[in-house]
C-alpha cells in the first residue's frame, strides 16, 4: 500500500536511535532504529488511519491517537513524539503539503484575534474544570514556564524562582502601580502586591474561572483593595502604571494584532516606566501553530519569532532594554507537569473521560518535545519608554532576586 511506503520511509529516516515497531492495518510489522530504549510499538486500527497519518501528519498523529485509531501497545505518546524528533530536530510535517502549510501562515495572520474571539478563545482552554490545573501544576497555579536556577529545583521552587526574575527585571520599586496582562489564576500579581512591593497591581483576565480563584486569593491575604482582579480586556484597560508585565499570554495574541498589542502597551505604560513580556516563540522561520494543538488546545494561539514581534515593538515606540532566551527551562516545565498529570490520572477520568485524559496526554507530551527537540523557546523582552530606564549593566537582576529571595524567606516585603 502507499501508505505503508511512505511511513516506512519517513520512520526509517526519522529513526534512528531507539526502536519503533509499527504494526499496519493488515498486520504487517516493520521495525526501526538500533535497537536501543526507548521501545515503542504503535498499530493502525484501519487502513484510513494510515493515510490520514501521511497527508496532514500534524493534525492526524493527535487526531488518531486520542480517537483509538492509533495505539500504543508499548511506549507512551511522548516516547513516540521522542524516536521521531531527537535525532532528525524534524516532525512529521515534512512528508508532504509544505506549500499547503504556507498557505495557512498566510491565513493565520490576517485572521485578527478581536476581543470576542479572544474571549471564546481563552473560555476554551482555561475555564475547564479548575481541579483539572490543581492535579498537575505547583500550588500557585503558575501555568507558564518556570525557571530553573539550580539543576535539582522542584517545581515549586522554579516557579518561585521564575516570579522573582520577573520581578527583578521589572525593577519594581515599593509603591508603584503594575499592570499584570493575562493574570492567570493570580499567583503573579499577589506576588509583586505582596513580596515585591507594589503598591497597586491591576490583573486583567478574560478567563472567568481564573478571575474567581483570583479575588478569592486576594481576599484571604487580606488585599482585594491592593490587588485587583478584572474581567477585562487589555484594549479596554486605562490609566497609567510604572510597570507592565504579560506572562504566557502574547501566544493568545496572534500576529495580526500585534501592533495593536504593543500600541496599548505604550499607552498605558509611564514615560518612565518598564515592561517585561514573557513569552513563548520560536527560533526557526514563520510557521503556523501545530494544527492539532490549534484545533484542540489552543484556538487562536501562533508562537512568534523574534522578527515577527520586532516590527510592531518598533512602530509602537517601545524601546527594546534586554532580551533573554529561555531554552530548555520549559521543557522540564512540562515534564513534571506530564509526570504528575499520569500520576493522577485517575482523577482526571473522575473529572472527564478517557477521550480528555488522551488528548490531555498528548498535548503535554507534545509541548515538552516541542521544547525538547524542536525549536520552541521562551522569549522575555524587557521594555520601556526611554533608554534611561534601566541600569546599564545586567548587575542589577542578581541583587534585586537576593533581596526578593530574602523577602520571601523572612515573609517581609521587599522595602528597598
Amino acid at each position: 500500500m502507499l501508505s505503508e511506503r511512505i511511513l516506512t520511509t519517513a520512520f526509517t529516516r526519522a529513526v534512528r536511535s531507539g526502536t519503533l515497531k509499527m504494526i499496519t492495518a493488515g498486520g504487517q510489522e516493520f521495525t526501526f532504529g538500533d535497537g536501543s530504549e526507548p521501545r515503542v510499538t504503535i498499530r493502525f486500527t484501519d487502513a484510513a488511519a494510515q493515510l490520514a497519518l501521511c497527508l496532514h501528519p500534524e493534525l492526524k498523529l493527535g487526531e488518531l491517537f486520542v480517537d483509538g485509531r492509533l495505539v500504543i501497545e508499548t511506549g507512551t505518546i511522548y516516547e513516540l513524539l521522542q524516536l521521531i524528533l531527537r535525532d532528525t530536530h524534524g516532525d512529521l510535517g515534512r512528508l508532504p503539503l509544505r506549500r499547503l502549510r504556507k498557505i495557512r501562515t498566510l491565513m493565520q495572520r490576517r485572521s485578527e484575534n478581536d476581543a470576542a474571539r479572544s474571549r471564546r478563545n481563552v473560555a476554551h482552554h482555561y475555564d475547564l474544570d479548575g481541579r483539572l490545573y490543581s492535579l498537575f501544576l505547583d500550588s500557585d497555579r503558575q501555568y507558564s514556564c518556570a525557571y530553573f536556577d539550580h539543576p535539582d529545583a522542584s517545581l515549586e521552587d522554579a516557579q518561585m524562582a521564575k516570579k522573582r526574575h520577573i520581578a527583578a527585571k521589572l525593577l519594581l520599586e515599593p509603591g508603584q502601580r503594575v499592570l499584570d496582562i493575562g493574570s492567570g489564576w493570580g499567583g503573579l500579581g499577589l506576588y509583586l502586591g505582596l513580596t515585591a512591593g507594589a503598591g497597586y497591581v491591576r490583573g486583567v483576565t478574560l478567563s472567568e474561572e481564573q478571575l474567581e480563584m483570583s479575588r478569592k486569593r486576594a481576599a484571604t491575604a487580606g488585599v482585594p483593595e491592593r490587588v485587583r482582579f478584572e474581567l477585562e480586556d487589555y484594549r479596554a484597560t486605562t490609566g497609567t502604571f510604572d510597570r507592565i508585565v504579560s506572562v504566557g499570554m502574547f501566544e493568545h495574541v496572534g500576529p495580526s494584532s500585534y501592533d495593536t498589542y504593543f500600541s496599548a502597551c505604550h499607552r498605558l505604560l509611564e514615560d518612565d516606566g518598564v515592561m517585561l513580556l514573557h513569552t513563548i516563540g520560536r527560533t526557526g522561520t514563520p510557521y503556523p501553530t501545530n494544527a492539532w494543538i490549534e484545533r484542540y488546545i489552543f484556538p487562536g494561539g501562533h508562537l512568534p519569532i523574534l522578527s515577527e514581534i520586532m516590527p510592531a515593538i518598533e512602530r509602537s515606540g517601545l524601546i527594546v532594554t534586554d532580551v533573554e532566551i529561555l531554552r530548555l527551562h520549559y521543557a522540564l516545565t512540562l515534564e513534571k507537569w506530564r509526570e504528575r498529570f499520569m500520576a493522577n490520572r485517575d482523577e482526571v477520568m473522575r473529572l472527564y473521560d478517557e477521550r480528555f485524559c488522551r488528548m490531555w496526554e498528548c498535548y503535554l507530551a507534545m509541548s515538552e518535545s516541542a521544547f525538547r527537540f524542536q525549536d520552541a523557546v521562551v522569549f522575555q523582552i524587557q521594555l520601556a519608554k526611554r533608554n534611561d530606564s534601566v541600569p546599564l549593566t545586567r548587575d542589577y537582576i542578581a541583587e534585586r532576586e537576593a533581596a526578593l529571595k530574602h523577602a520571601e524567606n523572612t515573609g517581609l516585603k521587599r522595602t528597598a
